[in-house]
């Protein structure tokens, strides 16, 4: 039996579209981050039966819509300074992509697509580092991109 191929922190990423469009940098000092996807949901409660209407109904669901987020938290890095800063005033969409770097050839590699920056908070502790979390949402589902050989 073969050995599962794992992934260390540094070959799942984040990368944030730079001023010169099509390039793409890490932001600096991510400490941890979460990539979540969600399905909303319908749910409708059917006839399990039509002749026997004494049974329970039976439950069907359907996929309503799509959800990407992107959480993390950081040490707070002059490096991202002003590109979180101004990212998240200015209220734009900016291109972002995960990169699954450890990904198999021909498995997604990259989830790309415009995004906002919803949330961005600063905090400190006395003998700590100054330290940030924020939240990015995708605007639409993002593109996945297959890793070539």
């Amino acid at each position: 039996m073969a050995a599962p191929v794992t992934a260390t922190f540094d070959k799942f990423t984040l990368e944030v579209e730079t001023d010169t469009p099509g390039t793409y940098a890490v932001l600096c000092g991510l400490k941890d981050l979460t990539y979540s996807r969600t399905a909303e949901v319908n749910t409708i409660e059917v006839p399990a039966d039509c002749t026997d209407e004494s049974l329970p109904y039976a439950r069907e669901k359907d996929v309503r819509s799509l959800e990407f987020v992107i959480e993390g938290q950081m040490v707070w890095a002059q490096q991202s300074h002003e590109t979180l800063l101004a990212w998240f005033y200015t209220g734009a969409t900016k291109n972002v992509r995960l990169r699954h770097v450890n990904a198999a050839v021909g498995d997604v590699e990259y989830e790309t697509g415009a995004a906002l920056l919803t949330n961005l908070s600063v905090s400190r502790t006395k003998g700590d580092k100054v330290n940030g979390e924020f939240r990015i949402e995708f605007d639409g589902t993002p593109t996945r991109t297959d890793k070539s050989a």
